[in-house]
């Protein structure tokens, strides 16, 4: 039996519409003498991510213990906030093409939300990438309480759609996302890049 065609589009933020370079991630670790990577290691630690992630606790905090685990290699905990902050004040960059296709689909009666696991900080970015009012919601793990993969995740994006689950069509970077969309009643499709635009397109008959 064919599948019913998607009226609502769930895209992913992070790897999707946002993109971050991972030269100014590097350029910080060298100036503070730090590993390749540490940053991103210890603040994606999933016992430190999944709490803010699910709203438990705020961005400045998560921010704080990150730098708190940084101290030793920092040389001190005033290098490490300074490390941490600078790191920070970097918010990615939009991907202009998928910018222009959520466009296109709204134009063309598709409601687009913002599916993404984030932080209080959400918002914050939002407004200083120019995004505001550019997708019809916005469905934040930490405002939600559940992050993707989970079910509720997902319950809670059609929900705030107004879209049922076989009418949606997840597009993410992530495998284990794919994956809970789909065991959620959504069709998901992986993202790997703009070359991907075709088929969504396609999907969305737009």
């Amino acid at each position: 039996m064919a599948r019913e065609r998607a009226t609502a589009l769930l895209l992913d933020f992070d790897g999707v519409l946002r993109r971050w370079d991972p030269a100014v991630a590097a350029g910080v670790e060298r100036e503070y003498g730090l590993s390749d990577g540490v940053l991103a290691e210890i603040a994606m630690h999933w016992g430190r991510l999944q709490p803010v992630l699910t709203g438990q606790i705020s961005h400045a905090e998560w921010m704080t213990s990150v730098a708190d685990a940084l101290t030793p290699s920092a040389g001190g905990p005033e290098r490490a906030r300074a490390a941490v902050e600078q790191w920070q004040r970097y918010r990615g960059e939009v991907d202009s093409q998928v910018l222009d296709f959520v466009r296109e689909v709204r134009a063309a009666g598709i409601t687009v939300g913002l599916a993404t696991n984030a932080t209080d900080q959400l918002d914050t970015d939002l407004a200083a990438l120019g995004l505001v009012g550019e997708v019809d919601v916005v469905v934040n793990s930490s405002v939600v309480g559940f992050n993707k993969p989970a079910k509720e995740y997902f319950e809670a994006a059609c929900e705030a759609l107004k879209t049922t689950p076989s009418r949606v069509l997840l597009v993410d970077d992530e495998d284990r996302a794919i994956s809970g969309a789909r065991a959620a009643g959504l069709s998901a499709y992986r993202w790997t890049g703009t070359e991907g635009l075709r088929y969504v397109r396609a999907a969305l008959a737009t």
